[in-house]
């Protein structure tokens, strides 16, 4: 059984790191599947639940932001990867890694730089990371809605920046991430 390994939110400045590992099924379709940046959010819910439904398994990582301060969000993202293979029921006997760089789970691993695009395992696992971390700041905007998380997930869009600048910092923002550090 192969699992795909992917990410997301490496990139914001505020909310978690999180990973989804994927078994598929032989055989499971789903024409269009792609790297979830590349799909729209809609399409990114209706591969969310197809993957949902018909994956033979699904684990997910999630890394908040007090470690990705600590440790670093190279090191965070490879840690939630880490725990999303950990979290998979059953096991998988190898592993498709999105980018360059291998997780610390104790398994054969292969890393594949833009992986998401080339294997359905990756693509799936994209679309379950990104559709959960996009849910989490979804929530985390009716906490503090002042920042629109709602709107841009946490990235460094100009609403968020200027959001930073007129509000400070709220407690989901990567203290150590530059964009936010210059207004603690």
């Amino acid at each position: 059984m192969i699992a795909g390994v992917d990410e997301a939110g490496r990139g914001p400045l505020a909310g978690p790191v999180v990973s989804a590992a994927v078994i598929l099924p032989t055989g499971f379709s789903a024409p269009g599947l792609n790297d979830s940046k590349k799909l729209t959010p809609k399409k990114r819910e209706i591969y969310y639940k197809k993957i949902c439904s018909g994956a033979d398994a699904i684990g997910i990582g999630i890394v908040d932001v007090a470690d990705i301060d600590r440790i670093n969000i190279l090191k965070a993202a490879l840690l939630s990867m880490a725990i999303a293979v950990k979290n998979l029921r059953p096991h998988p006997d190898f592993l498709l890694v999105d980018g360059k760089f291998i997780t610390e789970a104790k398994f054969p691993q292969q890393a594949i730089i833009k992986g998401d695009g080339l294997s359905n395992s990756i693509a799936a696992a994209s679309v379950i990371a990104k559709v959960t971390r996009d849910r989490i700041m979804e929530k985390f905007h009716a906490i503090y809605p002042a920042y629109c998380f709602n709107r841009h997930k946490g990235y460094p869009t100009q609403e968020h920046r200027e959001a930073i600048k007129f509000h400070g910092c709220c407690p989901i923002h990567r203290k150590t991430f530059k964009g936010v550090r210059e207004y603690l």
